[in-house]
């Protein structure tokens, strides 16, 4: 019998069914008390002086962030071409460009140097993404922010809780860190993102933007004393905030994220040992655990491999295992290509990384026996 082992599956318990239970017999369904006590829980979390605001995506929260630096239409952001679309794309909806650059080979995150040579007079920020939840280089890019005069938005969609020397992403000195909490994510709450920011007036203007750009939050406009119908709107803003029901997921889903990044550790571990002598580029590993939370483990497929990339992901398939890509790069899709005259050869690491690498399977609850059935197909197929 074949075992059958998904990329992913989050993991779902009776708490948080008990919990969205509650909310939805408190009479509160969207934006309220639950998602209160979530903004506080996870500023908490992160640690340091900084305001958590939460939205309806990791996307929301990079366009909220964008939107209330200043980002409009002429400006240019920096981001790396291996990312999901959604990096870049918050950089359109304010009229402004993404320029991108390469990554580093080894660690597959933002190339410095890269960054360096891509600053114009028209730069306004840089959004690195901590890719597969490996900490970017932080103290650099602090540097080159004060050398030049930029502000630094990190996309931290895959890093859960990742600490580095200079505090935990989302803390670390950067203007505004956007989380995830997609259902592959270390925590989920089904669909929904956090805005983090040590600047209050920055979070102060994302609360009122995450909602038609009301000047009061819904919350509040139902529990003072003030009527509940007054309120201005200082902006045409957007409809991104996070329902009740999203948050009562969030708020248990928080108290098991620093056990599911043990999980992830453990895992990614299990894989680096045993995949070690196959014709595969495992990941970087750091010298602190806790610079990488793991959310995904992309290997390369190497020269000297028996089959190319395609292949591989097929004949896993075939035993009853799923895989992914973590990314096409930007270059390569049509949009991105066409309006930017991008040719591959503009990003040789990305380029090359992409054609020869794959995602295993890696979640909270992941068996021995199918981490086992991930690890004997690959040796199979590859030692042969």
């Amino acid at each position: 019998m074949i075992i059958e082992v998904p990329f992913f599956k989050p993991y779902i318990g009776e708490e948080e069914i008990s919990k969205v239970v509650e909310a939805m017999r408190s009479g509160w369904l969207t934006t309220g008390p639950f998602t209160k006590q979530f903004e506080s829980n996870f500023a908490e979390y992160i640690g340091g002086d900084v305001e958590a605001v939460a939205v309806n995506s990791a996307t929301a929260a990079l366009h909220l962030a964008l939107e209330a630096i200043g980002i409009s239409e002429g400006d240019e952001v920096i981001c790396p071409s291996m990312t999901f679309t959604a990096t870049a794309e918050v950089v359109r909806y304010l009229g402004a460009d993404p320029i991108f650059v390469d990554i580093d080979p080894i660690t597959l995150n933002l190339d410095i140097d890269a960054v360096k040579s891509a600053i114009t007079k028209r730069t306004k920020a840089v959004m690195p993404v901590h890719f597969t939840g490996l900490a970017c280089e932080i103290e650099p890019l602090l540097e080159l922010a004060e050398q030049y005069g930029l502000d630094i938005v990190d996309d931290a969609a895959h890093a859960l809780p990742v600490d580095t020397s200079c505090g935990r992403v989302g803390n670390t000195g950067f203007r505004a860190t956007a989380f995830s909490f997609y259902a592959t994510k270390t925590m989920t709450t089904g669909e929904g993102g956090m805005l983090v920011t040590s600047d209050p007036e920055i979070a102060a203007r994302a609360r009122k933007m995450r909602l038609h750009g009301i000047d009061r939050d819904v919350f509040n406009r139902y529990t003072d004393k003030k009527a509940s119908w007054r309120y201005d709107v200082v902006a045409p803003g957007y409809k991104y905030n996070m329902t009740d029901i999203a948050a009562a997921i969030g708020l248990v889903q928080l108290n098991r994220c620093d056990s599911f990044a043990v999980e992830r550790r453990t895992l990614a571990t299990r894989y680096s040992k045993e995949l070690t002598g196959l014709p595969l580029k495992l990941p970087f590993i750091p010298d602190v655990d806790a610079e990488h939370c793991w959310h995904l483990y992309v290997v390369r497929l190497t020269d000297s491999a028996p089959v190319k990339r395609d292949a591989l992901i097929t004949l896993l398939k075939d035993a009853g295992i799923g895989s992914s890509v973590h990314f096409i790069p930007l270059h390569r899709l049509s949009y991105w290509r066409d309006r930017y005259d991008l040719d591959p050869g503009q990003f040789p690491i990305a380029d090359a990384t992409f054609e020869a690498s794959l995602s295993l399977p890696l979640y909270p609850g992941m068996t021995e026996a199918e981490q086992t059935h991930v690890i004997q197909t690959l040796r199979t197929v590859l030692e042969s």
